[in-house]
């Protein structure tokens, strides 16, 4: 006869996740005068759901949103400052002028107040360049702790319930916004050379910007590429693009009205790229709502206007196809967009492999002028154009990029550098700069990097570069 069934549930006494795992039956032959028993043990998975690293997450989103916004009161008082401080230079350009002019006309009690006047200017000038530096430091150990977030949220968003994660990455997706937008004022009052080739080079990198995964939320789509315009049309400045496949064609491109709209995912455009678009090689961009990008039949360029929907190509007979950078094979041809316009860099046979930049004139989509450079394609990760000079990046070590080499296309001079900056994950397929807010734009690993630069503005441009080593 079949005793008593009962169940035995070995439950932990901290918050567990998931159902009920494992079910195992047995009977007990043994039991003092009650008959045969039936036992069933439930239980329940070992591991429980991480609560700590949840609160840990929504915690940090609190303190970087109360950080950034007194940083943004900062710059609001700078912002009514500068425009008070603006309309008194005027005013002490006038006097000075008018007291150069006729000195006579002027005591020592004129002349002292001019002096108050002009050290008041001063000390706002102090005062508003400590306000850079410690911005800068700020705003560099908020991307650290948002980095730290966005690993955080992807683990937990890969082992558990995305369901549950998704409050916490709203609140990432919050402050991710407020730092963008505290950047961009503090860009605004405090950058005015965006666009400007006033400079003599690159000096410095920021640590990686890391937004997130890939808008199909695949850590396979390692190849493509993701930015900004960098010419962009009329109401589309605010808009970024992403493309990203498994292997390194180009099959689909995805556009969002802004930043915000890149993070949750919410493309406005969609176009797949049909059998006589499809593109390869990772190294493309887009420029006046067109996507410039190699393709392999013919081996040559390509252009597709988003705009009218028209599409060209242009075979370039010198370039060879033997020779792509060190990442990955199929990166022949590498566009890039700076303050001076469209170019092309690619190897030839001629060459030996050494990389030859092209001048691209954008209506005829033809080469206008090329430039021979020292540099071995191969021994290169990738490269990228600012105010006409090619800079090219090299592996440092596993965590480390280099920009180690430059050359001046007006000057056709080159020569070799030394600047480190730290990658988010192991291999990028794709980095370009955008003129337009003077960053680095990486694709690397699946995720969407991008990095600050720093000009050296301490004096007028000069005909070479300087070697900077950091």
């Amino acid at each position: 006869m079949i005793g008593t069934l009962y169940f035995v549930a070995l439950l932990s006494s901290t918050m567990a996740w998931g159902r009920v795992g494992l079910w195992s039956e047995g009977r007990n032959e043994t039991g003092g005068g009650g008959g045969d028993r039936c036992t069933c043990d439930a239980f329940l998975p070992s591991s429980t759901f991480p609560i700590k690293d949840l609160v840990a997450v929504q915690q940090a989103a609190g303190e970087i949103s109360h950080i950034l916004d007194l940083e943004m009161g900062k710059m609001e008082d700078y912002e009514t400052k500068l425009t008070v401080y603006a309309e008194k230079i005027i005013k002490l350009t006038v006097d000075i002028e008018e007291m150069e002019k006729n000195p006579d006309a002027y005591n020592d009690a004129d002349l002292e107040d001019t002096k108050v006047e002009i050290k008041q200017v001063e000390a706002l000038i102090k005062e508003l360049q400590l306000s850079i530096t410690g911005s800068t430091t700020v705003f560099e150990s908020l991307h650290i702790q948002i980095t730290a977030m966005v690993v955080t949220l992807n683990r937990l968003e890969k082992t558990y319930d995305k369901n549950v994660v998704l409050a916490t990455r709203r609140e990432y997706i919050k402050v991710q916004l407020q730092l963008e937008e505290c950047e961009r004022r503090h860009q605004e009052l405090f950058n005015p050379n965006i666009g400007s080739c006033a400079h003599t080079g690159i000096i410095k990198v920021s640590k990686p910007i890391v937004s997130q995964l890939n808008a199909h939320l695949n850590s396979g789509y390692k190849y493509g590429g993701w930015g900004k315009d960098s010419k962009p049309v009329p109401d589309r400045e605010s808009m970024y693009w992403y493309s990203g496949y498994s292997s390194g064609s180009i099959v689909d491109i995805r556009f969002y009205t802004n930043y915000k709209n890149l993070i949750l995912r919410n493309h406005f455009q969609h176009y797949n790229l049909h059998s006589g678009w499809i593109g390869t090689g990772n190294n493309y961009i887009i420029r006046d709502n067109t996507l410039y990008y190699q393709i392999n039949n013919p081996f040559g360029l390509a252009k597709l206007n988003f705009t009218s929907v028209k599409y060209d190509s242009r075979v370039i007979p010198r370039a060879s196809s033997r020779f792509s950078y060190a990442n990955s094979p199929n990166q022949n041809f590498d566009f890039a967009a700076d303050e001076t316009g469209l170019w092309v860099t690619y190897a030839t046979e001629e060459s030996s492999g050494r990389m030859v930049i092209a001048k691209i004139n954008e209506p005829s989509f033809g080469v206008e002028e090329e430039w021979q450079t020292s540099v071995y394609k191969p021994g290169v990760n990738n490269a990228f154009m600012v105010c006409g000079v090619l800079y090219a990046v090299r592996t440092v070590d596993i965590q480390t990029e280099e920009i180690f080499y430059w050359y001046d296309t007006k000057t056709k001079q080159e020569s070799y550098i030394s600047i480190p900056f730290e990658r988010f994950q192991e291999k990028f397929s794709n980095l370009d700069y955008n003129p337009t807010d003077q960053k680095l734009y990486m694709y690397n690993d699946g995720y969407y990097v991008n990095y600050h630069l720093w000009f050296n503005h301490t004096a007028k441009a000069t005909v070479e570069p300087p070697l900077v080593l950091v």
